[in-house]
């Protein structure tokens, strides 16, 4: 279906829109810190569930569509997230059940929207549990997932240098060859992400 620019509080978003005949449901992924939506574990995830007949939304954050590879504060990855989902819940994913999730700071942006969103599900791909090469008292981020009250599954490289999240009550965790880029291993990245989703499309 192609591209669609929507606008949020913090610029113009875009968002990728691979919806297919009569999707069952839909993920909508975001990008990463410094990427884009075309990283490999992102089109893995997306081909992945395309092959079951779930539709698929990959979004550029304001930040990105504007050229600039800095991220934003998180308040405002947040705000212009939920923004682009409330738009297309109004329009092209009106009636469907929604995952919600991405890769990095996606991801995180993912869990802490979760219950605004009103997604059923959150996907996590690299989720960047602690910053690497800084002491042991370097703040985690497990609060984020801790917070997400829906069924999450996390894809990891087990040579993550951000660490593994452990596993935990409505959480899955999945570890795949690789490190952080989940470059190393798509098969294993595309077969946990699609077993996971067709587990939860079908338990509606």
């Amino acid at each position: 279906m192609g591209a669609v620019e929507i606008e949020t509080p913090h610029g113009l978003a875009r968002a990728h829109l691979q919806l297919g005949a009569e999707p069952r449901g839909v993920v909508i992924l975001g990008h990463g810190a410094g990427g884009g939506v075309t990283a490999p574990d992102l089109v893995a995830v997306s081909k992945a569930a395309q092959d079951e007949g779930i539709g698929v939304v990959l979004v550029e954050q304001p930040y990105r569509v504007a050229g600039r590879r800095s991220p934003a504060p998180a308040a405002q990855l947040d705000g212009a997230w939920t923004a682009v989902v409330d738009h297309l819940r109004g329009r092209q994913l009106a009636a469907l059940r929604l995952v919600a999730g991405g890769r990095s700071s996606g991801a995180r942006v993912a869990c802490r929207t979760a219950a605004a969103t009103g997604a059923v599900g959150v996907l996590c791909l690299a989720f960047p549990l602690r910053p690497p090469r800084r002491s042991g008292d370097a703040p985690s981020r497990i609060d984020e997932l801790d917070s997400v009250s829906v069924p999450t599954l996390v894809i990891q490289g087990e040579r993550d240098p951000f660490g593994i999240p452990p596993a935990a009550d409505h959480r899955v965790v999945v570890q795949v060859r690789g490190d952080h880029s989940l470059r190393s291993d798509q098969a294993g990245v595309s077969s946990a992400a699609r077993g996971w989703l067709v587990e939860i499309f079908d338990s509606g």
